[in-house]
């Protein structure tokens, strides 16, 4: 693997959560030539498994296990399963969200046609269940493992987090109402983590990936013959350096701020990966 840096991070162990998505299989594949240990955890056993294998045939080492990120017993179980394998965890990439139809209204701006059109949903549409599930993601989907993981590393005084926000946290953008407030959330809780863990040993920062195209987003940016829609457009002339972004990209800055040599002193940082899309006023 072409990587940015190398930091040795051999005898180390890595848990990334949300691990055989678009952008943290990139990451578990990066930890993982670094010489890290690299727990794999997804709702999806096979997906994480896949991936494994796919690390192992490399050179690198890596295991999948299942967990569902918002149930605490879950996350237990799986805490326990790598503590078993590998010991105490150095290393916390909770890189587990995303958003849901349920919690994402049709319109950028009120409509009175679409309040009227039940074919159609508004903000007044939107269900307080699909709320909670992007909520309970993004939001306990960072607290839970973190409670989990974060024990060992204050027991042993020393540990990384990386939580994975999103430009929304800076700006919310329009239709998906749920998922720029848990993300800003993501954000706050980072910042409050890094102060609550400063006397542990513990740094804990976030990255705020701008527009990077993926399974979850692709029907939002394209249209079924596979040509960019009109919020594509607006995406990519807010953003300076006019395309999204590739996930490899998100490498450098995870390593950087996971490795101690490079980033010893910085905690509670959300650092934006976003081609200048949160520098840009438009004009």
């Amino acid at each position: 693997m072409n990587l940015p840096m190398r930091p040795d991070f051999t005898g180390k162990v890595a848990v990334v959560t949300g691990g055989a998505g678009t952008l943290c299989s990139h990451f578990c594949r990066a930890l993982a030539a670094c010489g890290a240990k690299v727990a794999i955890l997804g709702r999806t056993l096979s997906k994480c498994e896949a991936l494994a294998e796919e690390i192992r045939a490399a050179g690198g080492e890596a295991r999948g296990f299942a967990v569902d990120v918002t149930k605490e017993e879950s996350v237990k179980a799986a805490h326990e399963a790598v503590l078993a394998a590998w010991g105490r965890c150095d290393i916390l990439i909770n890189g587990a969200g995303g958003n849901s139809p349920a919690a994402t209204s049709d319109d950028e701006f009120f409509s009175r046609e679409t309040l009227a059109d039940p074919e159609k949903k508004s903000f007044f549409d939107l269900t307080t269940d699909g709320f909670s599930r992007v909520f309970d993601l993004n939001i306990m989907g960072v607290l839970l493992p973190t409670q989990a993981f974060a024990r060992d590393m204050a027991e042993q005084e020393h540990g990384c987090i990386i939580n994975l926000s999103s430009m929304n946290a800076f700006t919310p953008l329009t239709k998906i109402p749920a998922y720029s407030a848990a993300k800003a959330g993501v954000s706050n809780f980072t910042e409050w983590l890094a102060v609550h863990f400063a006397g542990t040993g513990i740094r804990c920062n976030a990255i705020a990936p701008g527009f990077f195209a993926g399974e979850q987003n692709h029907s939002l940016l394209f249209r079924e013959d596979g040509s960019p829609t009109d919020r594509t457009r607006k995406i990519l002339t807010g953003t300076p350096m006019g395309r999204f972004g590739k996930p490899e990209e998100l490498i450098g800055a995870l390593l950087f701020l996971c490795d101690d040599n490079c980033s010893g002193f910085i905690s509670g940082v959300v650092l934006p990966v976003d081609g200048g899309f949160h520098a840009y006023a438009g004009v």
